[in-house]
């Protein structure tokens, strides 16, 4: 298998995995604690239900997350990650705290970025002066 490929089934695990939302959810399920729906949303501000409901079936389906309910009035539901989904959540936690760790040079970077990028823009609608 060649992930350069187009037809190679790594892609599809791939970008999966790069989705924000199932980013968040494999971190916030990372210490192996199982979380229920709503707490989850909570957790994820910002996330739609409907889209934390898309994002744990892709989850499951790809063997990262079990999904566990109680016969209970009502159901109780709980997610917990998989040994597999455990393995991948410890790399994104890593590529989390070199995230939090690094974003004051990011930012830094992004506004130098900006500024550059303004000028020239200024300086290509500027005329020429002979």
């Amino acid at each position: 298998m060649d992930v350069f490929l187009r037809d190679c089934p790594t892609r599809a695990v791939l970008e999966l995995i790069a989705s924000k939302w199932t980013m968040l959810v494999l971190v916030a399920l990372e210490d192996g604690r199982p979380m229920r729906f709503a707490e989850l949303r909570r957790r994820l501000d910002g996330v739609t239900p409907k889209v934390l409901t898309s994002t744990l079936r892709a989850i499951e389906r790809e063997g990262l997350l079990t999904r566990s309910v109680y016969p209970t009035v009502p159901p109780r539901v709980e997610y917990r990650l998989t040994e597999l989904g455990r393995e991948v959540g410890g790399l994104l936690q890593a590529i989390t705290d070199w995230s939090q760790a690094n974003i004051a040079a990011i930012r830094s970077a992004r506004e130098e970025y900006d500024e550059r990028a303004a000028r020239l823009a200024e300086d290509a609608v500027e005329p020429v002066r002979p």
